[in-house]
């Protein structure tokens, strides 16, 4: 069972993280190919980021039990900073958001010769019925995706590298040539990891906040984090050996996959949208949970109308957002990594004790709806001082162990 739980949050993760740039393509020839070989060294070091930051910022998510980023970040950063992260969350929320419905119209073009804008309006109105759904739901339809482009990038690495034989010099000076916003490898990975938070931690603290055992959100941010590592590096590498064909459309990925198999390009198209999909809507679900408050008769009205503000403003085209709102994000989320690493240094060892403090609540009230064990009234006075000592909501704490005791019980009995 938290085995399960543990995938599940990993995958939603990645589906979260990896949308339009990184399962085309586009950004990481940007970000990365174009520096040649360094830039395979900098895709591993991104990943060991990922790794670490996905473990914090889905702990932090469960740790405060958030229903929005402004939760979390109202208590690990001062007011002014908040502030600043906040408001640079919800544009960066809806910039990408839009970029993402961008991507959708751009693969199913390119793919199947869809008119720009249909293939936008069917991400767009996808967006708005998926949102009607309960969250568990929405989680499992994010996280689909996930192994099968794990699996699909397997295939075109070994399809890549199996059957071809490269001329190193000749693509280090294509790759040389790929227009890129970064002056450097190094400061390229920040700002695309930067830009990878700024993207995902809004989405990433509303799924930390819908776990209640700690331990599973530390392990599923990990794992999730561990998968985007490899994904980014050998997609990457693909892409490098690959790259004269890359440099000459939007999305690289989908025409490497093309040579592969007309059919197998086929289903990588649609996994890609899929993957647009994700990221598209965990931004625009993350910035209706923003600013509705958790209400759903501010959320859906919310929701709908940025989704239709974002379409419009995809018409701006796939492969100039990227180059143009991808570094800025990226620049804005050097503040986000600096707050939220400096926020586990000091929460670290709260975040410990909460931990501990739940599974004792668990243990306890779990006896209350085993036959075989005795709840007494010792064991209900210690539930209700757990219950105090929480960072949680004494009420909420009580009533969601509760829950998720129950939902065990009636899992174990089926």
């Amino acid at each position: 069972m938290m085995l399960k739980q543990i995938l599940n949050v990993a995958l939603a993760y990645v589906g979260v993280i990896v949308g339009a740039g990184l399962s085309s393509g586009q950004d990481l020839m940007q970000y990365f190919v174009s520096f040649g070989k360094w830039g395979i060294l900098g895709a591993v070091i991104l990943g060991i980021l990922n790794a670490v930051f996905g473990k914090i910022i889905i702990t932090f998510g469960s740790y405060f039990r958030s229903n929005d980023h402004f939760e979390v970040l109202s208590q690990i950063a001062g007011s002014i900073t908040n502030k600043i992260l906040d408001i640079s969350l919800i544009i960066c929320c809806f910039v990408v958001g839009f970029v993402m419905i961008a991507g959708a119209g751009s693969n199913l073009n390119q793919q199947f010769g869809m008119p720009f804008w249909s293939g936008a309006l069917l991400c767009a109105v996808l967006i708005i019925l998926v949102s009607f759904l309960d969250f568990e739901k929405i989680t499992n339809v994010i996280g689909i995706f996930t192994p099968i482009i794990f699996i699909m990038i397997m295939i075109m690495a070994v399809y890549t590298f199996a059957s071809q034989r490269f001329d190193f010099k000749e693509l280090e000076t294509i790759a040389n040539t790929i227009s890129t916003p970064m002056p450097n490898i190094w400061f390229s990975v920040l700002n695309y990891f930067s830009l990878c938070v700024m993207t995902g931690v809004s989405m990433a603290f509303v799924l930390g906040g819908s776990i209640m055992r700690i331990g599973v959100a530390e392990k599923g941010g990990t794992l999730g984090g561990f998968i985007i590592g490899i994904i980014i590096t050998v997609t990457t590498c693909i892409l490098y050996a690959n790259v004269k064909l890359a440099t000459t459309v939007d999305i690289p990925m989908l025409a490497i996959a093309k040579q592969i198999h007309p059919a197998f390009a086929f289903v990588y198209a649609l996994v890609i949208f899929g993957l647009i999909f994700n990221t598209a809507f965990s931004l625009f679900y993350a910035l209706a949970k923003r600013f509705s408050s958790n209400q759903s008769k501010r959320f859906y009205p919310i929701m709908i109308g940025t989704v239709v503000v974002g379409y419009i403003l995809s018409f701006m085209g796939f492969k100039k957002l990227v180059s143009i709102m991808y570094p800025i994000l990226g620049y804005i989320g050097f503040i986000m990594l600096m707050v939220l690493l400096i926020g586990w240094i000091k929460e670290r060892s709260n975040v410990r004790d909460e931990k501990f403090l739940r599974r004792k609540m668990i243990r306890l009230i779990t006896k209350k709806y085993d036959d075989e064990q005795e709840y007494t009234k010792a064991d209900k006075e210690k539930f209700q001082k757990l219950g105090e000592d929480s960072i949680v909501d004494t009420k909420s704490i009580k009533s969601d162990i509760k829950d998720l005791v129950k939902e065990q019980f009636a899992d174990d009995n089926k």
